[in-house]
C-alpha cells in the first residue's frame, strides 16, 4: 500500500506542477493522468485527494509555508513549489501519515524531480513547517 502511495505522490507532484504552469482545470489534469497511467499500481484515491486537496486548500497551504520560505512562494522553483505544497497539504490534512514519512517522501521527490540541491531546501522548509503544523507528534517523537 505504501508503495502505491509513493507512486500517487509522484504523480501528484507532476500534476500539481502542470496545474501551476498551465492552469488547466484540475479535473482535466486528473483525467489525463489516469489515462496515461492506467494499469499502473497507484493509489488512485490518494492521488485524487492530493491533487484536488492542494488546489482546494492552496491559500491555507501557502500561508502555512510562508514563514519558512526565504522568498515569496511564487518565486520558489516550480517543481520544488509543487513538492512543498503537496507535503504541506499532507501535514495539514493527513495526520495519519507520520510527519517523517511526509518529509522523507518530499525529499525523495525533490531528488528525482527538483534542482540539484533542491532536496535540501525542501527538507529545511518542511522540517520547520512540521514543528508548527504537527507540534504534538514532534514532541512525542522527541524532535
Amino acid at each position: 500500500m505504501s508503495r502505491q502511495r509513493s507512486k500517487a505522490r509522484g504523480l501528484a507532484v507532476q500534476a500539481v506542477y502542470q496545474w501551476q504552469i498551465a492552469g488547466q482545470p484540475v479535473n482535466d489534469i486528473f483525467a489525463q493522468f489516469m489515462t496515461e497511467h492506467s494499469g499502473k499500481k497507484v493509489d488512485t484515491d490518494y492521488f485524487r485527494d492530493l491533487l484536488h486537496g492542494v488546489v482546494a486548500h492552496l491559500g491555507r497551504i501557502d500561508e502555512g509555508l510562508g514563514d519558512y520560505l526565504d522568498r515569496d512562494i511564487e518565486r520558489v522553483d516550480p517543481v520544488e513549489r509543487a513538492i512543498l505544497r503537496l507535503a504541506a497539504y499532507e501535514l495539514l490534512e493527513h495526520p495519519e501519515v507520520p510527519y517523517r514519512v511526509v518529509i522523507n517522501e518530499a525529499v525523495e521527490l525533490a531528488k528525482v524531480f527538483g534542482a540539484e540541491q533542491g532536496h535540501r531546501y525542501v527538507n529545511g522548509v518542511l522540517d520547520k513547517a512540521a514543528r508548527r503544523l504537527r507540534p504534538l507528534e514532534m514532541a512525542a517523537q522527541g524532535s
